[in-house]
């Protein structure tokens, strides 16, 4: 059988230093080029800031870690095209003209930790809108002055979130029950909201007083009685004032009580007076044996 020769030390030297230059040359879709109007460098950033651009830029590197589109007229994001960009980890979206995004927008961006979708014109925020960004680690949601809604899941599943910032919007309310079971939140921005201070909002009032270092400069605009008050001042007030008086699920609730404890102390009573006639009925019956037995005798 013949053997292949031994490569030699200098074969051996070239195999490596390809392997090493394979290793640490810039991706293919790098070099594949570049979307018009943009910038891509070396270290997978893609530039395509104050481009007047107003869709989505077509033919990005699939390799593109940090895409910046921000001050353009863009009004749309895509999900198929933008979804293609799997390891993306920093995405500027601010200062444009978005109207919508959903779950669906950003379904495969696994790795995205920063999203700055701030000066935009976004109007509600749905269900598990950001739910399959696992890693986002900042979210920027400023100045979209016509959002005046956000879903209560909204957040619920961005458990690695530490910065949420949804200052200067249209918000009067805000549910905080996805926000309370966010493990990662350092900070949270709410300030310049219209937030109206009632009932409907004391437990966002509430927690922001338990959370004060988290946020501390976000002031009521109504009701008029404790306008211009910080929402943490007023959680406990707010507390005391929506719980005077009873509801109608409180009252339901009392007659529920009262139906039941008078159904039992019937039933208590029933049972004692059957009991009381059945030891009369015992006592004449042994009263007439003992009648008979003396007769008898």
């Amino acid at each position: 059988m013949r053997l292949l020769p031994a490569p030699s030390s200098q074969s051996l030297r070239l195999l490596f230093l390809f392997i090493f230059v394979m290793g640490v040359a810039p991706y293919p879709a790098l070099t594949a080029g570049c979307p018009d109007r943009c910038v891509c460098d070396d270290q997978l950033v893609v530039q395509c800031a104050g481009q007047e651009l107003t869709l989505f830029p077509n033919d990005l590197p699939l390799a593109t870690r940090q895409l910046i589109i921000s001050n353009n007229h863009i009004g749309e994001l895509p999900a198929l095209q933008l979804n293609y960009l799997s390891d993306l980890v920093y995405l500027d979206v601010s200062n444009n003209t978005l109207m919508e995004i959903s779950e669906s927008t950003f379904g495969n961006l696994r790795k995205l930790a920063y999203l700055d979708l701030s000066f935009n014109t976004l109007t509600q925020l749905e269900d598990r809108t950001f739910g399959p960004l696992s890693s986002l680690v900042m979210l920027r949601l400023t100045d979209n002055l016509g959002l005046n809604e956000i879903h209560p899941d909204a957040f619920s599943e961005n458990i690695a979130l530490q910065v949420l910032d949804v200052s200067r919007n249209n918000l009067t309310t805000l549910n905080i029950s996805s926000l309370i079971a966010l493990p990662s939140l350092r900070s949270l921005g709410l300030s310049g909201n219209p937030w109206r201070c009632d009932c409907e909002t004391e437990d966002l009032c509430l927690w922001v007083q338990i959370e004060g270092f988290k946020c501390t400069k976000e002031m009521c605009q109504g009701p008029p009685e404790v306008s211009g008050q910080r929402l943490a001042e007023v959680g406990m007030q707010l507390r005391a004032d929506c719980h005077q008086g009873l509801g109608y699920w409180d009252y339901l609730f009392f007659i529920a009580i009262g139906f039941v404890i008078f159904s039992w102390h019937a039933g208590v009573s029933a049972g004692c007076e059957q009991l009381e006639e059945n030891q009369i009925k015992k006592g004449r019956r042994e009263s007439r044996e003992d009648t008979l037995q003396g007769a008898m005798e």
